[in-house]
Parts: C-alpha cells; structure tokens; sequence
C-alpha cells in the first residue's frame, strides 16, 4: 500500500510554565537585604511550520501526541528559570489546520507558513518582581502555569496550478512524467495511481507546478472509485487539464461522453465546497482539453473527428502523445500563458495573487470577566468566568496567606468584589472562579484581608522596617 498520508489527528501539549522563586537576599552584613527570587521560564509552545522537504503527513500520523519542554523554576539571586524549547512540527505546504468541529484555524499555504497550536504556559513571577513600595518583601511568590493542550486535525491540499483530470489509465501519470521530473508509477491497467502527484514544469520562462489524481470514474463525486478521496488535492489549481483516452476499446466510451462525465463529477464535487470571495467552482476555472495518444493511428483519426465538437463547447484542445512527445511542447507553453493570465488577472481584480488563501481567526471582544448566578445539585453559587481571574487563580500558592491576600487583592482592583455586590452577593455565599468542574471554590467574604501572622500588614517585613535604625548587636538578637 503506498505511504501517503494526507490526513491526521494531533494531539498537542504545551510545556508548563516554570514557578516563580519566593528568596530573601543573604551577603555579609546584610543578612536580610530585600528580595531576589527569579521569575520561572517559560514552557515550549507547539507550533507548526511549512518545510519544503515534507511531502505528506506520514511523520505526525506515526507520532501523533506531541509535546514541548516544561520552562525551570527561577532561584535565588534574581536567576530566572530557562524557557522550555518549542517544539516545531514540519508539515507540507498546503496543509489546513481544523478543530475537532471541522472550523479552520489556519491555512498554511506557503513556505515558511506557521501556526501556533498549543501555547506555553507562562513562568511564575518570584518574589523579586512582585515588591512594590506597599509590599517591600513580599514573602511567596507566584505558579508557572500550565501549558495549553488542543486536539487539532490536519488536512493536506497540494498546492499546484495546473490539475490534470481524466479516466483511469488516461495518460495522466505518464503525461506528468514527460512534462516534469515526477516519476509516477506507470502501468496498462486502471488505478495505477493511488496517490496524487506533483511535478514541476519549465517552459521557457515559464515555471509553474502540475498534479495529478487518482483516476475519476462515474459516480466519484458520491465516493466511487478512489477519485473523491483526493479530489481536495486539484481544489486550489488556477488550471484543470481534462485528459481524455482517444485509444480506449472500452464499450461505450468515447471522448465526447468521456468529458461530460469529468464535468459531471466536477460539478458534483464543486457543489460540497465552500469558496471564498472571488473564488469560482472547479468546473468554472479555466480548463483545457487533452486528446491524449494519438501516436495510436485510430486515435489520432478520432482526436481530429472530435477536436471541433469539444472546441464548440468552449475549450481550447491539444492533441499529444506522451510516447512521442508531440504536441508537448505547445501544450507546456500554451498552460503557461493561461496561469500567468490567471494570476494577473486575479492581482488586477483583488490586488493580491488568489493563489495566497490566508485564514485569520477573529477574535471576541476581551471582556475582563462575566459573574453569573449558577445552580447545580440544588445549591446556588456565583461563577466568575474570565482569562485574568482564571490565571491568576492557577497562579496563586494557596497553602501561602500573602498569596492568597496578593490575589484577593487582584480581584478587588478589576471590580469583582463590586460585581459580586451589585449582583446580589451576600457574605458566605459560594462563589466559583473557572468552570464548574476543576474551578476555584471559596465562600466570599468582602474586602478580605490575609496575610502570614509574621509579616504584619500585607506586603510588608517587619524585619526589614527601620532595620537601618538598628545597632549590630540588636539585629544579632532579633535575627
């Protein structure tokens, strides 16, 4: 079975966050000289990146959970904790980014595309980041967070201008092999090709890309034959090449009914996409006509029957022989001015080349946090949703009290302590910050105040206060 790979599941995890250090600075005759404890790194981040060297999707369909490095904590002495490595996935060009609901999140249509999948998580800030004039030796410091964790889907579109379409055993493979240096797999019998290809063309000036699919038969549109499961691969051409069999000694089949059935299936196809502006269906690209093997006496008797019928419904024909090469030439040149006219066009109409398709996720308006009142199990609580809150929840140390007073603080100054009064909080009442399942659970007090008994006020030291008034021998006894 051939090893190509165009779809996988990913299941991404970003590195943790490191925590922030809580240190007291310590040097001769100064033994208690202010806080130094580093902030922790940050964690990796997953990201996806377009490599010219990847061709299919095989590497991450064989090792589909991946993961970034964990950022250190910081220490003493202000040293600040290492940021965790990103972990970069290299993926074709041309692979689309989706979510588990099928929506697109990215569109990585060019070398060099990226994409971040699962953010790190950011470092703990340590003690030393954390002192202000109000909190001079703040004695805890803060939790790296966790990195995000996200189950993306990927699909790969091959990204070429020219698409060729036909039957089974059509010519296709071997008129791709004579044109580029694509070397398909070459045989007398239907669906030799099981997986698409891409060659590049040089004509002249002329450079463009060129691929083709597993054969179409009737009824591939509905899932017949192997066409449908690669039709996306031709969605993003500027050019469809129809290569019609002028040789076959099928019953019933001939090159008049043999292209009403490509742009049937087309048709059929196109009908299941969504376009964006500006975009036209498959079959309404511009298309040109191959009459293919007319070094086969009867079949060029036949290309030259037909070529007037099929130029009367409103296609440009070339008749070729990719055992002889006739007509390959005119036919790369003549594919060569279509694209270039297709492109200029495109940038005349849209000021950009169509070819470049970029997805940008909007983003919702940020709303510091939302309080609504909950009931779940017969008992009535308030939850808090927001990015800020939710953050610093999973930042704070609880088993520290000036961490906790630090993040009752934090609280206070967005307004959640006003909009849990305005909304009809009361003291005792079960506030919930975070989802209903794993969030933080706490019975609300206003204007909480906390702090460690040995601090006094919160943010202070009384170690440190008017130490400077104090002579050696006192500090040897309070130390």
């Amino acid at each position: 079975m051939a090893n190509f790979i165009d779809r996988v599941h990913v299941h991404a995890t970003a590195g943790k966050g490191g925590d922030g250090c809580a240190s007291i600075h310590r040097e001769k005759f100064k033994p208690l000289a202010g806080p130094d404890g580093g902030n922790g790194g940050n964690g990796g981040s997953v990201i996806l990146k377009v490599d010219a060297g990847e061709t299919t999707l095989a590497t991450l369909y064989h090792v589909p959970h991946q993961k970034a490095e964990n950022g250190t904590p910081g220490a003493g002495d202000w040293r600040p904790g290492r940021n965790g490595k990103d972990k970069i996935l290299c993926v074709p060009k041309g692979t689309v980014v989706k979510n588990e609901h099928g929506e697109i999140l990215a569109d990585l249509a060019h070398d060099g595309d990226t994409y971040v999948v699962a953010h790190g998580g950011i470092g703990g800030l340590g003690n030393s980041a954390l002192a202000s004039r109000q909190r001079k030796a703040p004695g805890f410091a803060l939790l790296g967070l966790e990195g995000e964790e996200r189950d993306i889907y990927l699909e790969l579109k091959s990204i070429a201008d020219v698409a060729l379409v036909g039957f089974p055993s059509a010519g296709k493979s071997s008129l791709i092999s004579a044109v580029s240096a694509a070397r398909p797999k070459i045989a007398d019998y239907p669906f030799t090709t099981l997986i698409p290809h891409l060659g590049v063309v040089q004509a002249g000036d002329y450079r463009y890309t060129i691929a083709d699919v597993p054969g179409l038969i009737p009824g591939a549109s509905e899932g017949k034959g192997l066409g449908l499961e690669f039709l996306r691969h031709i969605e993003r051409c500027s050019v469809i090449v129809h290569v019609i069999d002028c040789a076959t000694y099928e019953p019933g089949r001939d090159p008049l009914s043999d292209l009403d059935v490509l742009l049937d299936e087309l048709r059929e196809y196109s009908a299941s996409l969504t376009y964006g502006e500006g975009e036209k269906p498959l079959h309404e690209r511009p298309a040109i006509v191959v009459l293919n093997k007319i070094d086969v006496r009867e079949a060029r008797e036949l290309a030259e029957f037909v070529k007037e019928d099929i130029e009367n419904k409103g296609f440009k024909v070339c008749e070729v022989s990719t055992a002889t090469h006739e007509g390959l030439n005119e036919l790369t040149y003549l594919l060569g001015r279509i694209i270039e006219h297709v492109k200029e066009k495109s940038i005349r109409e849209n000021g950009v080349d169509k070819q470049r398709v970029d997805v940008h996720v909007k983003n919702a308006p940020a709303v510091p946090f939302t309080i609504r009142k909950a009931e779940k199990d017969g008992e009535e609580f308030y939850q808090v949703r927001g990015k800020k809150p939710e953050m610093w929840v999973r930042q704070t140390n609880f088993d520290n009290d000036e961490a906790v007073g630090y993040l009752a603080d934090r609280l206070q100054k967005i307004g959640i302590e006003d909009a849990l009064v305005k909304i009809g909080a009361r003291s005792g009442d079960m506030v919930v910050i975070g989802s209903e399942d794993d969030g933080f659970i706490f019975d609300w007090e206003p204007t909480v105040v906390a702090h460690a008994d040995i601090q006094g006020p919160r943010g202070s030291d009384h170690r440190l206060n008017d130490s400077s008034r104090l002579t050696r021998k006192e500090k040897r006894e309070n130390y």
